[in-house]
């Protein structure tokens, strides 16, 4: 059966492993929570269509990227192709929340100039008991790397579509802002190596 979306993102997920990569987007795509998820391995995919506006379609690709050192080569050949990039830690893991600044300054140094988004998330917000990591500590992490900040929870679902909701907010109004400036700074047309994130309506089978 056809589809057809207006914009398309491609959205790469990082954190160390066991933060809830996986359980986050399955709770986003297939609305399902499971204690058993093995860690991935290399990269895996995944795609909604979300409607944030009447009549506005948009295609978020996923890439769930391992945490473990030895698959850090395969996750790194992604980065340069994503339009946003989520940061997760777990939220009763402290080593978790003190390696984001290690994963962000490892993505911005191998993508600039290009211009990212970033989503700070921390997981696992139902273990209230097990908690390590402030809500004021976490806030200041985002607001140093200019990230909104949102705490999720895989297995009760909460703020897990509040976020990527917001996420997905966030790209279309960043993709028009952009679309804007070239037009603007244009005189007809974009360049050939204009790199925006794709606006046209794309046929798609699904």
């Amino acid at each position: 059966m056809a589809c057809v979306w207006d914009f398309q993102f491609r959205v790469l997920l990082l954190g160390d492993s066991g933060v809830g990569k996986t359980s986050l987007l399955r709770r986003y795509t297939d609305e399902d929570f499971t204690d058993t998820t093995g860690p991935t391995v290399g990269v895996d995919f995944c795609s909604r269509i979300e409607e944030p506006e009447a009549g506005v379609k948009v295609r978020l690709q996923f890439w769930d990227t391992a945490g473990q050192e030895r698959y850090r080569a395969v996750t790194r050949s992604y980065y340069r192709n994503a339009a946003c990039v989520i940061l997760l830690f777990d939220l009763t893991e402290h080593k978790s929340f003190e390696h984001i600044q290690n994963w962000y300054k490892e993505v911005t140094e191998r993508t600039q100039p290009q211009p990212l988004l970033f989503l700070l998330l921390g997981t696992k917000s139902d273990m209230q008991q097990k908690r390590n990591i402030t809500r004021e500590e976490a806030q200041t992490l985002a607001d140093s790397i200019k990230a909104p900040y949102l705490e999720t929870s895989a297995r009760t679902g909460s703020n897990v579509s509040a976020a990527l909701s917001l996420l997905c907010r966030e790209l279309l109004r960043a993709a028009r802002e952009e679309r804007q400036s070239v037009v603007e700074h244009s005189s007809g047309g974009c360049s050939v190596g204009d790199k925006r994130p794709e606006t046209k309506k794309i046929l798609c089978t699904c």
